[in-house]
């Protein structure tokens, strides 16, 4: 795993041999944070990682900047990982043991943006969608990124800005200025 940017930009970290995920491809995670570089101040967000495994997609964030980072995963290796790192690091990411849907359910905190990265055949990727927007997690002009494959649709979805391809991956970009008003 190669962190693309930022202070950290450049350097290797070596993966566990005994964890196997399907991590954000160079090439898609670079479309990525040039897309986001030109919407958010990366030092002022807020950012919950949902599904972070290694948590490469916090990592490039806490490199450039970002402060207040939650990474949830449901897999003990991967936020240990992920824990072992921010120590070699200095980084502060508060890496958090839990299923990613119990956690949105359970969350009280806003964000600035939340992305997440569900594996690509869970049933019901929507559902985080659904989660976040009923529970209003996103703070004004927050936004939420899901990645999927080419077979999920979610351009129908209430907030839906944009998706952007990068080969088999897909971000679908949403945003919170479309959210109902609280009554």
């Amino acid at each position: 795993m190669r962190i693309i940017g930022g202070s950290l930009k450049g350097r290797t970290i070596k993966l566990p041999k005994d964890l196997h995920l399907r991590p954000t491809t160079d090439f898609a995670k670079e479309g990525l944070f040039n897309v986001l570089a030109n919407k958010i101040n990366f030092e002022d967000v807020t950012l919950l990682d949902l599904f972070s495994g290694t948590g490469h997609i916090s990592l490039e964030f806490a490199s450039r900047g970002c402060k207040n980072i939650v990474a949830v995963d449901k897999n003990f290796k991967c936020v240990g990982f992920l824990r072992s790192v921010c120590k070699e690091f200095n980084l502060n990411i508060n890496a958090t043991k839990s299923d990613a849907l119990e956690f949105l359910k359970s969350c009280t905190a806003k964000f600035d943006l939340i992305f997440a990265d569900p594996p690509y055949d869970l049933e019901n990727i929507a559902q985080i969608h659904q989660v976040v927007f009923e529970k209003q997690l996103l703070n004004k002009n927050g936004i939420l990124i899901i990645e999927h494959g080419p077979k999920t649709h979610l351009e129908t979805l209430t907030g839906f800005d944009r998706q952007r391809k990068y080969g088999n991956v897909n971000f679908s970009f949403f945003g919170s200025e479309e959210l109902p008003k609280a009554v």
